[in-house]
């Protein structure tokens, strides 16, 4: 099975992984914080001997980036102490050198400032119980997490699928998710791709606590129960804007047949290889989720042969301000057609990397096909 992995997905990982290493030194550092005090503190004498020694080579700005680091790892209530000491130390500096140190009252005023950033920085986090980069790290490690749940499982060796998320203006987190299930027995394979209202950073949150609910119903209810529970589930978090679009499809692998069904979602198209023509699955459509309690989901039943595939997709694939849905949907089919000769293998990126809605809107993409 061929799984693409988006630019954006390697990039935040790269970027976590500094971010991790940082966090695990946070719990040494909250249960020995005036060890840390000491620490800065004697960097702050350091640099005020450095100073007097050499006090045209040596700037204020050591002072500085001692204020940054420290408000990285310590909570306000020591950080304040290493902020006073540091304080102290300019002001004796300033009163000894004289005109042989310059800029002092310059240097001291944004001094001053980047403590009193810092200091609010601490306060924020320790609101929500975090100390310096740990609160950017769980936020990471949790949407890492979550974005596992829509990794495609194994597929056997006639099937293949891929599936592509890009996020809002290249934003750590989006509104679009996928998640995928395969059945114990093996021999069915289910997938559903949600789109949460807003988009990027705006829908993160939501799309996160989400993500995480209907990857555990999924592949625990019934093909036809999974988009009711959905419903359900959003109707009991009363979000304000709590409502979601979402397309869901339980393929059986071993004879190829699938039922699919939408909520408030755009058709998925299906290439049949007997014919050489893409179609609209535009049956089974529901409302969207979290709007109407007891809605119902029909479903729409098909059959998946040999060479040909679906392609689900988000609204961002297809929808443009300056755009009808019709040119939309032609305009993904005319990239799909492409793909008919040569095989199916990059469709998904190429999907979401030529999307209507260009790089303005969260796209997911996930294509299967059997060989």
């Amino acid at each position: 099975m061929a799984i693409i992995e988006t630019i954006a997905a390697r990039r935040s990982r790269g970027v976590a992984g500094p971010i991790r290493r940082l966090r695990l030194l946070a719990p040494s550092f909250s249960r020995a914080p005036w060890l840390i005090v000491t620490g800065f503190l004697l960097l702050a004498g350091l640099a005020s001997l450095a100073i007097i020694h050499w006090p045209l080579q040596v700037p204020w700005g050591v002072f500085t980036f001692l204020c940054v680091a420290a408000g990285l790892f310590l909570e306000p209530r020591p950080l304040l102490v290493v902020f006073v000491g540091m304080f102290l130390a300019m002001s004796f500096l300033g009163a000894y050198l004289g005109s042989a140190k310059p800029a002092t009252i310059g240097a001291e005023a944004v001094t001053l400032a980047t403590m009193g950033l810092m200091f609010w920085l601490a306060s924020a986090r320790a609101q929500v119980g975090v100390i310096g980069v740990s609160g950017e790290s769980m936020l990471v490690d949790m949407r890492d997490r979550l974005r596992a749940q829509g990794e495609l499982p194994e597929l056997p060796p006639s099937w293949c699928a891929e599936t592509a998320l890009e996020s809002a203006y290249g934003d750590g987190f989006a509104g679009d998710f996928v998640v995928a299930s395969r059945s114990t027995d093996g021999r069915t394979l289910e997938v559903a791709i949600v789109d949460v209202s807003g988009k990027g950073r705006t829908a993160g949150t939501r799309s996160l606590l989400l993500s995480g609910a209907l990857g555990g119903l999924l592949g625990e209810l019934s093909e036809h129960g999974f988009l009711a529970s959905a419903n359900n589930h959003l109707l009991r978090l009363r979000w304000p804007e709590g409502f979601a679009s979402a397309v869901h499809v339980a393929i059986n692998l071993e004879t190829g047949d699938f039922s699919i069904g939408y909520a408030g979602h755009p058709a998925a198209a299906q290439f049949a290889a007997g014919s050489g023509r893409w179609k609209m699955l535009s049956g089974g459509r529901g409302p969207l989720l979290g709007v109407i309690e007891n809605a119902e989901f029909p479903r729409q039943y098909g059959t998946i042969r040999r060479g040909d595939a679906i392609v689900l997709y988000s609204d961002g694939v297809i929808e443009a301000r300056d755009r009808t849905l019709v040119d939309g949907i032609d305009r993904m089919l005319g990239r799909a057609e492409s793909f008919v000769t040569t095989g199916f293998e990059g469709l998904a990126q190429r999907l979401c990397d030529h999307a209507a809605a260009g790089h303005g809107d969260d796209r997911a993409v996930v294509t299967i096909w059997r060989r």
